[in-house]
């Protein structure tokens, strides 16, 4: 099956390929998320997971990494111009919108609701994504090199 990555010249509405995990995930690891170290809003939505994951099932690992790079590129993405966020798990990884989902699901309590978005069509919730996606630096800002993690979240960050 073919990648939905515009970046390939594929429609958003194309099939996607569910890939296991490609790395051993710790015990206390039910899954890695990937994000852009650099974006403001990935680095908030990071802090928003580690607020909300009391549980601490979620991990990270910047797309700027070593394990976010070979992670990334095992997912048919390119880790130099990062579109998407990656939620890896044993069984399979997640992105653009279904990580949303998947990531408000494995959070628990009311987050479990984001469940429902998925009576959205996967193509406009993909649009949506990739709207805010393309925007983020421009909206929300950038760093010049990957923020030092906090304590919290140099626990739950794999290298």
């Amino acid at each position: 099956m073919a990648a939905s990555s515009r970046s390939q010249g594929l429609t958003l509405a194309s099939p996607r390929p569910y890939l296991p995990a490609v790395t051993v995930l710790p015990p206390d690891c039910e899954c890695v998320l990937l994000f852009d170290g650099v974006c403001h809003l990935c680095d908030g939505a990071v802090k928003f997971v580690l607020a909300h994951d009391r549980a601490e099932r979620v991990h990270f690992a910047p797309i700027q990494g070593e394990l976010g790079r070979r992670l990334y590129a095992a997912h048919g993405l390119d880790a130099e111009a990062p579109d998407t966020m990656l939620l890896v798990t044993r069984e399979r990884a997640f992105r653009e919108s279904d990580a949303v989902i998947e990531i408000g699901r494995r959070l628990g309590g009311a987050w479990k609701l984001a469940v429902l978005g998925k009576v959205i069509p996967r193509g406009l919730r993909d649009a949506a994504y990739f709207f805010v996606a393309r925007n983020r630096y421009k909206w929300f800002g950038k760093h010049e090199t990957c923020l030092m993690p906090t304590p919290e979240l140099r626990r739950r960050m794999l290298a």
